[in-house]
């Protein structure tokens, strides 16, 4: 596997620039120093980020609404939930490195295709059908994936 300095070389990164990209340029030193890179394929990354998401998961899996929505007062809790959302970027910052995706301009290309997909009517309310609603046309994925981050 080529290191990122090469890919950099190469044919680029595809590294955003500005802060995420020194995040994700530092990610790949630190790799490549420890000689994980052999490891760091895009199905081991894939895997870590799910494993990293179920323990953020795991952090609300029993509270209330109501309690989830106040967890970060309690230091403690706060904490793990920052270190979990830490992990979790981590991974996928490595995961876009190996592959060579720029993950602003892929999550800006996602948000577009969002709005078109969702527009908002005059009235401000959503175009279509409402929350929930379906009428029967969409798979059962679909329905039960439907939100903002699709």
């Amino acid at each position: 596997m080529n290191t990122a300095r090469e890919r950099d070389d190469a044919h680029g990164s595809g590294r955003p620039a500005g802060r995420v990209g020194e995040l994700q340029r530092r990610l790949a030193e630190f790799a490549a120093a420890r000689h994980w890179e052999p490891y760091h394929t895009p199905k081991n990354l894939a895997t870590a980020l799910s494993v990293e998401a179920a323990e953020l998961v795991e952090i609300f899996q029993w509270l209330t609404p109501e309690q989830s929505a106040r967890v970060m007062d309690d230091p403690a809790t706060a904490a793990r939930v920052a270190d979990e959302v830490a992990d979790v970027l981590a991974y996928l910052l490595q995961f876009c490195e190996v592959l060579g995706i720029d993950v602003l301009e892929a999550l800006a290309a996602k948000i577009e295709r969002n709005e078109r997909r969702f527009p908002i009517t005059e009235s401000g309310e959503p175009a279509g059908r409402g929350v929930g609603e379906t009428d029967g046309s969409e798979g059962a994925h679909e329905r039960a994936n439907r939100h903002s981050s699709e």
